[in-house]
């Protein structure tokens, strides 16, 4: 029972048996790139749940809309249920903190400035801000 070193992935879901399934992991290294470079920017550690949050920011952002704390809840509780309403909103608050995010008086949260020009230029195809012109962001 114990020396049987295949009984782990025997029972392991199907999508998890073989690497060479496109579903065999949930995110893509390369996929998430952008993401990781915008969190190293701002001095923060990359984590599931910040992966997950940013994700829900850039897909509000990609239409030219802020996400309020449901929403991004929401996103992140469809994935990945475990992810407590409180956890989401801490984690907005340390991305607030470290300038990566802002609060609008409307009560939702879109990316800074700063944010938006590192992710338009990290991956423009991935994230627009909203807006189709990037001839703003200034090269160097």
């Amino acid at each position: 029972m114990f020396n049987n070193p295949g009984i782990g992935a025997v029972n392991a879901p199907l999508a998890f048996r073989t690497a060479n399934n496109p579903l065999a992991f949930e995110f893509d290294r390369s996929a998430n790139t952008h993401i990781r470079e915008l969190l190293r920017h701002f001095g923060l550690r990359t984590s599931l749940i910040r992966f997950k949050v940013i994700n829900a920011l850039v897909v509000a952002g990609r239409d030219g809309h802020g996400i309020g704390v449901n929403g991004v809840h929401a996103f992140v509780e469809s994935s990945s249920p475990e992810l407590s309403f409180v956890s989401v909103r801490e984690v907005l608050k340390r991305l607030g903190e470290e300038g990566l995010i802002v609060l609008g008086s409307d009560k939702t949260y879109r990316f800074s400035s700063a944010a938006v020009e590192l992710l338009q230029l990290q991956s423009p195809r991935v994230f627009h801000g909203g807006g189709r012109s990037r001839g703003h962001v200034q090269r160097a």
